[in-house]
């Protein structure tokens, strides 16, 4: 009887050590880390379309301001992790979604051309959702985010070399209304 008392206490406890040790809280936001935000850098040399020097660090932000921001976002190979230079244009996305109910965006996930075409749609699938978690997290709707991956289909640029690779391996915010 002793024994098994014993056993349950033993399990008792070890389920509540693990249980504290996932709730621990780190220096990152909840959204970056389920983004997988971390110190990886894209590849260099990709273009960031419509990136100016400065940041967009006002509360409200308008449609001008979103010409500023940058709106395809690059990944790793292999990877549906946010940079985490990514993080301050993607926030400033999630402050416009909600400050206007109207507006929607579609995440364009894309994948470069190596892999199974059905790894790659997942995979762009992967991509678009770690921005979408990244964006509700911040202030977006559920119903104002759409995700849709094109996998392999859609490249940004033709050719077989690690400079196309690395700039098909993207997620696009295509904004539907403004």
């Amino acid at each position: 009887m002793r024994v098994v008392n014993l056993s349950k206490a033993v399990a008792l406890t070890a389920t509540l050590v693990w249980a504290a040790g996932c709730s621990t809280t780190s220096t990152t936001t909840d959204a970056a880390g389920a983004a997988g935000a971390g110190g990886d850098t894209p590849a260099s040399g990709v273009s960031t379309y419509g990136v100016s020097g400065g940041r967009i660090d006002a509360t409200t932000v308008t449609a001008e301001d979103l010409k500023q921001l940058r709106s395809v976002f690059y990944f790793d190979f292999d990877k549906a992790v946010v940079h985490q230079e990514d993080l301050a244009d993607l926030e400033a996305h999630a402050r416009y979604l909600s400050q206007n109910p109207s507006a929607s965006v579609r995440l364009e996930g894309h994948a470069d051309e190596r892999g199974t075409r059905e790894y790659n749609m997942a995979l762009g699938e992967r991509r678009a959702r770690a921005v979408e978690r990244l964006l509700v997290v911040n202030g977006a709707g559920d119903a104002q985010v759409e995700s849709i991956s094109f996998g392999e289909e859609k490249p940004a640029v033709l050719g077989h070399s690690p400079d196309a690779w690395s700039k098909n391996r993207r997620v696009e915010l295509i904004y539907q209304s403004k």
